[in-house]
């Protein structure tokens, strides 16, 4: 009997991304970098055993889409203004500086104007990722250094939110002021029906069936699919539409259940989302974005420890806390895959700079996490003198 392919794609995606999960956890590297390998070996450009990456990278996608509903859930208010005011001035300054940088150095290789931009935004952002998990659970809680830490990661999220719908709205490459005009409006009319909705409707049904888990589970699933649907009817991004009605309920005690809940079906898709990036990295291309990676790399590594130190250090932190933030900063962010994914799916860069972003983002993880932990106290470290939890 044939095995039916999608299952047996699954089969292949999750053992190998298990093993090799393992294999990660136990030489202390992140494992993002394992479910790209797992895509690299499995896919057109390695073994070919899963044949149909595209489907993988369509069901991918609601991935992204569970992941910005939940940044959004997490985005309070009152916790989002708290944050604002500690750290805004050194994420502004820090994202500006890293984009300039980003911006140089890709055109020095001759890429494009539209394609340069891109590649300095994503400079712009660290892994939140790398940043909490190599973060001691003690520090996190109770240390001024995870304060700062997750205060400005909170804040390159907001950028990076409106990194994507900037280029998710198409207004890097509309040629017809029309589509920016259509764009800007479509944005506060989906924002207020959604808070319209809420407090009239939904936080209505929430109120009353709230002792029914698995209604509450449901709602949850079809409003964020159906203002992500939304979203594309009017000419925005999924990925702006899920974000968006995250932020809508936000303000609701239920959200945090929500979110909890939400957390392994989004981990599940997100496995695929890491698995498609590395199914569709092209081998052969790497010899071609090998160069650029490096230099991007290098200039990363070397530039956010040294402005985070700085900017910190004005801001008033020591200087041993301002360095440590900025190595634990120091590289650039899963945010980078996902904007360089839906810039590539819209064609505003080339299939080389999407492989370009990537491998600098592998790259960057792979370096900064040995340094932090070789350096800092982290849950993993090597030694037993560093190793906290």
């Amino acid at each position: 009997m044939e095995p039916d392919p999608l299952v047996f794609s699954f089969f292949l995606i999750f053992t190998t991304a298990a093993i090799l999960a393992t294999v990660a956890l136990f030489t202390r590297q992140p494992l993002i970098v394992a479910y790209i390998v797992v895509g690299a070996m499995l896919g057109p450009s390695g073994l070919s055993l899963v044949s149909d990456p595209e489907l993988i990278r369509g069901i991918s996608v609601t991935g992204i889409i569970f992941l910005l509903f939940l940044l959004g859930l997490d985005m309070q208010p009152a916790k989002l203004l708290s944050m604002l005011r500690e750290a805004t001035l050194v994420a502004i300054s820090s994202s500006i500086l890293f984009a300039l940088l980003g911006f140089m150095v890709s055109s020095l290789f001759g890429f494009s104007f539209h394609e340069c931009v891109v590649i300095g935004i994503t400079m712009m952002f660290s892994s939140t990722i790398m940043g909490i998990k190599l973060l001691p659970t003690t520090v996190l809680h109770h240390r001024h250094t995870g304060e700062i830490v997750v205060s400005l990661l909170l804040i390159q999220d907001l950028i990076a939110i409106i990194a994507l719908l900037v280029i998710g709205g198409g207004f890097l490459t509309a040629q017809d002021p029309s589509k920016i005009y259509q764009t800007l409006l479509a944005l506060p009319l989906l924002i207020a029906f959604c808070l319209l909705f809420v407090k009239y409707v939904l936080f209505k049904l929430l109120a009353r069936f709230d002792a029914f888990h698995e209604y509450i589970f449901l709602l949850a699933i079809g409003w964020c699919l159906g203002v992500a649907e939304l979203a594309r009817i009017l000419g925005l991004s999924v990925e702006v539409g899920a974000f968006i009605a995250g932020i809508s309920i936000a303000t609701s005690p239920i959200a945090l259940y929500i979110a909890g809940n939400l957390k392994p079906l989004r981990d599940f898709f997100l496995v695929l989302f890491f698995f498609s990036l590395g199914a569709g990295f092209q081998l052969h291309l790497l010899s071609q974005v090998l160069m650029p990676a490096i230099a991007l790399g290098i200039v990363v590594l070397i530039s956010k420890p040294i402005v985070f130190r700085v900017l910190l250090h004005n801001a008033g932190e020591s200087v041993p806390l301002a360095w440590e933030i900025g190595f634990r900063l120091g590289q650039i962010s899963e945010f980078s895959l996902l904007i360089a994914f839906i810039a590539s799916s819209n064609m505003l860069i080339s299939l080389e700079v999407s492989h370009l972003i990537q491998a600098t983002t592998i790259l960057t993880f792979l370096i900064s996490s040995y340094i932090v932990v070789f350096k800092y106290p982290t849950p993993i470290a090597v030694s037993d003198a560093l190793r906290r939890d």
